[in-house]
């Protein structure tokens, strides 16, 4: 069974999605958790429930916000899709810092495989556990935003917020 929280956060509601051994499956800046049902893998969507307590991953989501920019590495997630690349990519997303964002041709070399700047921009678009897998922290090229599932004034928030800590 899955379960699922809105919290308060200063860009709006965030939507935390967990599976059984509390490892975030899906997390967005949405309230409707219809929008987040379908970024999560088949192989691993189930029934959904409201809980008030989803586990430790609100906790680690409010010492981030109050100043503890490290709490997020702290979170499971539990992310899947068929392609090896992405499955990577989201592993080397998570070791980007806050702070420090990269560019998509960075991401991709860090990523392994230089050229492959379009699928290192696929892997940020397809990326179901939006804030535990920092997708907001790859930038353009010119270092222009891009692109953001739940918003450039959210991700541009989160970059403000990340830098100045």
């Amino acid at each position: 069974m899955l379960r699922y929280q809105t919290i308060d956060s200063p860009v709006g509601p965030l939507t935390i999605v967990v599976g059984d051994t509390g490892g975030v499956r899906a997390a967005g800046f949405t309230g409707d958790l219809g929008e987040l049902l379908p970024l999560i893998h088949p192989t691993l969507r189930e029934a959904t429930r409201p809980d008030d307590d989803i586990g430790p991953a609100t906790g680690h989501v409010r010492s981030y916000l109050d100043g503890d920019l490290g709490a997020l590495d702290r979170v499971v997630v539990e992310q899947y899709t068929g392609g090896e690349f992405t499955r990577h990519a989201w592993q080397v997303m998570r070791e980007i810092k806050p702070g420090s964002p990269v560019t998509y041709s960075e991401f991709a070399l860090l990523s392994g495989r230089p050229a492959a700047i379009r699928a290192a921009a696929g892997a940020c678009a397809r990326n179901p556990v939006a804030l535990f897998t920092p997708c907001h922290r790859v930038l353009r090229l010119d270092g222009s935003l891009g692109g953001y599932r739940w918003g450039l004034p959210v991700k541009r928030w989160l970059l403000d917020y990340e830098a100045a800590e």
